[in-house]
């Protein structure tokens, strides 16, 4: 037996007309089309509803098997109560057929929307085929207007296409302001510009999860604590100190002797960084071995680590002093004196493996079993 089922998901028919769902035979579905065109012309169900009786009719020309034909609805609103509308629609459908064969249907819709519900009625009834009516002067605007709906009401796509959108907006109200403000317009150009090149790198690349992951761990660290969080800061603003120390002597040089080389400018910039580049570094390690160590976690081999940056800070300060340019207030160093640095860099980084190494190993707390 072969069922043609025309598919209303947002219940138009009974909203607009009052006739009670499901309705079950030809005259039936005809009666309620002509209803429903009386009542709203323009409601594309109504040629579903036609449609629905056409094809009725010629399956029943063509076809050597019974034919019927019922309307089913859903509901005005959600999607997932609609489906589960127009799913209790079909069983009702299906228990009111006295037929002793086998059930399959041909589904009648207007549009994408109607046929999300495609898998609810598959799972009572199997579908052996599909029409969807399309108005000639409207092609496939049904579609486009769910597909558009589908997309913005996803929140990740909706923020990636709207606030690039709202941006661009933006600039040409944002340039009124500013002249109002006397602000140039194109410092509000190149702000708006460079907020929405920063956007786009940032999604594009794909920095979501990682600031997040970033954010989770920050905040983590706030609530337990830790004290690496107080380094990290101090770190970055020596850091910065650091910067400016070797910008600044390396400025200082320059003004002296204009034709400095790009090796000795290197040698002057890592001379006078150098020194607070190591303290950063050496917080640093001293914070993270010290939450080791409240976590109970600690072993000594993570005393390493301050040794390492003050060994490699000593051997970058020698090279750089090596090579620094002969000018005022710029002492460059002998090859003796670079020879020693060097062995000392090289012997603190092996003294401090070894001595760390044997107490890793004579005093560290094996866990008893459990």
């Amino acid at each position: 037996m072969l069922l043609v089922l025309p598919v209303d998901l947002d219940d138009d028919l009974g909203r607009k007309t009052g006739i009670e769902t499901p309705v079950v035979g030809r005259d039936a579905v005809e009666r309620a089309a002509v209803a429903l065109a009386t009542s709203d012309p323009e409601d594309s169900d109504v040629n579903v509803l036609f449609q629905a009786i056409r094809t009725y009719d010629e399956l029943r020309r063509e076809a050597d098997e019974e034919v019927a034909v019922a309307v089913v609805t859903g509901v005005d609103g959600s999607d997932v109560a609609a489906n589960r509308a127009v799913g209790e629609e079909v069983d009702t459908v299906l228990a009111s057929l006295t037929t002793g064969e086998t059930v399959k249907s041909v589904l009648v819709t207007d549009g994408a929307q109607d046929e999300s519900v495609f898998p609810v009625i598959r799972s009572r009834v199997p579908i052996d085929g599909t029409r969807r009516v399309v108005v000639r002067q409207a092609q496939d605007l049904e579609s486009i207007y769910y597909t558009m709906k589908q997309v913005l009401n996803d929140p990740e796509t909706r923020g990636t296409i709207l606030v690039p959108l709202g941006i661009l907006l933006l600039i040409y109200p944002a340039t009124i302001a500013a002249s109002f403000l006397n602000i140039p317009g194109a410092a509000v150009l190149g702000l708006l510009s460079g907020l929405l090149g920063l956007y786009s790198l940032f999604h594009g690349l794909g920095l979501e999860e990682t600031v997040d992951n970033a954010a989770a761990r920050l905040r983590r660290g706030l609530y337990a604590g830790r004290l690496t969080i107080v380094t990290y800061a101090v770190a970055v603003a020596l850091i910065v100190v650091g910067l400016v120390e070797g910008f600044r002597q390396l400025e200082t040089v320059r003004q002296a002797d204009p034709g400095l080389s790009a090796v000795r400018g290197a040698a002057l910039f890592v001379r006078a960084s150098v020194r607070w580049f190591a303290v950063a570094g050496v917080t640093t390690s001293l914070g993270q071995v010290t939450d080791e160590y409240l976590a109970e976690s600690f072993r000594w081999q993570y005393v390493n680590a301050p040794f390492y940056v003050l060994a490699i800070a000593i051997v970058l300060h020698g090279v750089a002093g090596y090579f620094l340019p002969p000018a005022a207030g710029v002492e460059p160093i002998s090859s003796t004196r670079l020879a020693v640095t060097l062995a000392a860099g090289t012997l603190l980084g092996v003294l401090s493996t070894l001595t760390f190494a044997v107490a890793e190993s004579r005093y560290s707390v094996e866990p008893e079993p459990q």
